[in-house]
């Protein structure tokens, strides 16, 4: 039996590869039983505080730091053995990789969780919070970039000449995707800016709709009658936008006309009665009524008044109530709503012939 163990395969007895076998799946054992224990502990711990914090890391503990730690041991297993030049290489390459695999992923991840845990700490919106995760995905590019960088230079090869060549290179495509670039830009500004969020309703370039998306490139925006708008960021950025979500006081002017036959003292009276009908609105505030003009065929009143919600379907019921009552009010003092006429005047002149 002992010859047998002894026996050399590749530079190593056939016992030290038991050994080396063994140690992995003890560490397999070890790792699987540790981790479930250390992690309900520490769940456990972090029940009791307040802060999100350390939640975060026990999370990026199990995702990452903890299969690494197994992957290391087990890579420190292996090295035990006798291993000839070229699997040794391989397998430090491996552990580069792993490494840098690992790092990156753990980067990111803090990274997006940290900024998100930052958002909801100001209370963003659910839709800000999506609206980040586009920016992120370029933070992550770059992140993926920066570690293959790192990966490449652990391996022994000339860092700067490669990111010479990757500034070079990143010169011609910045050219070849400048319209791309700029609408990368234009969304940057959006999401700080703020100019609109999803939601919204919007009007821009004659178009109105709800804004549905804000993506990298373009912005979705659902028009009243269904139809989905797509435009880009940079058009966005340089057009006037009204965001009727942040209206928080709607001025409504709007005129009515009377005939000309109307009595004097009931024209005086009808900027107190529309002064009355508007006052008792809920959310409604009375600005003013007045004998605004002369007209062609009627005696003509400007009304005044601003709604505070920003509700156009509030806004449109409340006009209609206002109207309808104006319509009413008037009609009992019998006062006529003016509509186009025209009064023509025929002079007869009647010839007499003698003959």
């Amino acid at each position: 039996m002992n010859d047998i163990m002894n026996q050399v395969f590749w530079g190593n007895t056939l016992f030290a590869y038991f050994l080396v076998l063994g140690g992995i799946i003890l560490t397999w054992i070890a790792w699987k039983l540790g981790k479930r224990v250390l992690i309900k502990l520490l769940l456990k711990l972090t029940s009791k505080t307040k802060t999100n914090l350390d939640d975060l890391i026990i999370e990026a503990a199990d995702k990452f730091v903890s299969p690494y730690i197994y992957l290391a041991i087990n890579y420190a297993i292996i090295r035990q053995l006798q291993l000839s030049e070229r699997v040794d290489k391989t397998l430090v390459v491996a552990a580069l990789l792993v490494t840098t695999y690992y790092a990156v992923r753990l980067v990111n991840f803090v990274i997006q969780h940290l900024i998100v845990m930052g958002m909801k700490a100001r209370n963003e919106s659910e839709q800000r919070i999506l609206q980040v995760q586009g920016m992120l995905s370029v933070v992550k590019a770059i992140v993926w970039v920066s570690g293959f960088v790192m990966l490449i230079d652990n391996l022994g090869y000339n860092v700067t000449t490669i990111i010479a060549g990757l500034g070079v290179g990143g010169i011609a495509i910045a050219l070849a995707a400048q319209s791309i670039l700029t609408d990368l830009f234009s969304y940057i500004v959006i999401f700080f800016d703020k100019p609109f969020e999803i939601g919204d309703f919007i009007i821009t370039d004659g178009f109105s709709g709800v804004v549905e998306k804000i993506g990298i490139k373009t912005s979705h925006v659902r028009s009243l009658d269904g139809q989905q708008l797509i435009f880009p960021n940079t058009e966005m950025v340089k057009s006037v936008i009204q965001n009727f979500k942040r209206l928080q006081k709607r001025r409504v002017v709007f005129s009515i006309g009377v005939v000309y036959s109307t009595p004097t003292e009931k024209l005086r009276a009808i900027p107190g009665i529309v002064k009355e009908i508007i006052e008792v609105e809920p959310e409604v505030s009375y600005d003013r009524a007045n004998f605004k003009s002369f007209g062609d065929f009627s005696i003509n009143y400007e009304i005044v008044y601003y709604i505070s919600s920003p509700d156009y379907a509030f806004y449109m019921n409340t006009q209609e109530k206002i109207c309808m009552n104006i319509i009413e009010r008037l009609q009992e003092m019998d006062i006529e709503f003016a509509f186009p006429t025209q009064t023509i005047f025929l002079n007869s002149t009647q010839n007499s012939t003698q003959g």
